[in-house]
């Protein structure tokens, strides 16, 4: 008796409080039940620093506030040599600990040049150089890990000027922000291209 009582009233009362909480909303102007928590803009799951109020069309190029403001390539190098050292940390973006790409982010930021946290489309951004033209606050651009797989994966800035072995300051995961070569290094094998975004 008991057990054929508990199936009767348990539909009866998923029925009513299913029909008590629609009408409960239904009475209830939209407007006051839509959520107004502000929320961040992710692209693509890409988000760059400072950039919450930017729109979808801010990630496809470099989006530059402010041209008077942007550093130059020396400026650049120099904050980003300020942070050698910090850790590496997967998907980080602070001095905290840097992922390549959120190294990246981090350091153009401060000069107003707004790069996406994706090394992938990192290497979209600004214009093609040719490699013997690598300057001071260029990005270079490397495979990952695996140098077989030719996209891109890897990310750092050039400290050289043109013409010289290129040198370059990125994060890594093998010991956080620090200072590499390309040419007679393993990267020179993972190396894809140089892009100019000042």
């Amino acid at each position: 008796m008991k057990k054929n009582l508990i199936a009767i009233l348990i539909p009866v009362v998923v029925l009513v409080v299913l029909f008590w909480t629609s009408a409960f909303y239904t009475l209830i102007p939209e407007t006051e039940h839509k959520t107004t928590e502000e929320r961040i803009p992710v692209v693509d799951g890409v988000m760059t620093v400072n950039n919450a109020k930017a729109s979808a069309t801010d990630y496809n190029t470099t989006s530059v506030t402010n041209k008077s403001t942007l550093g130059t390539g020396k400026q650049i190098t120099d904050f980003a040599l300020s942070l050698l050292g910090s850790p590496y940390v997967y998907a980080g973006m602070s001095p905290d600990g840097f992922d390549c790409s959120g190294f990246i982010t981090y350091v153009f930021d401060r000069y107003n040049v707004n790069l996406p946290h994706s090394s992938k489309m990192q290497a979209d951004e600004g214009v093609q150089v040719a490699k013997h033209e690598a300057q001071t606050g260029d990005l270079v651009i490397f495979t990952g890990t695996n140098p077989e797989v030719r996209e891109p994966g890897h990310v750092g800035i050039v400290l050289s000027a043109p013409g010289d072995t290129i040198e370059f300051v990125h994060s890594s995961s093998n010991g956080g922000v620090k200072i590499s070569k390309v040419q007679g290094t393993r990267y020179d094998i993972r190396f894809l291209e140089v892009r100019r975004v000042l």
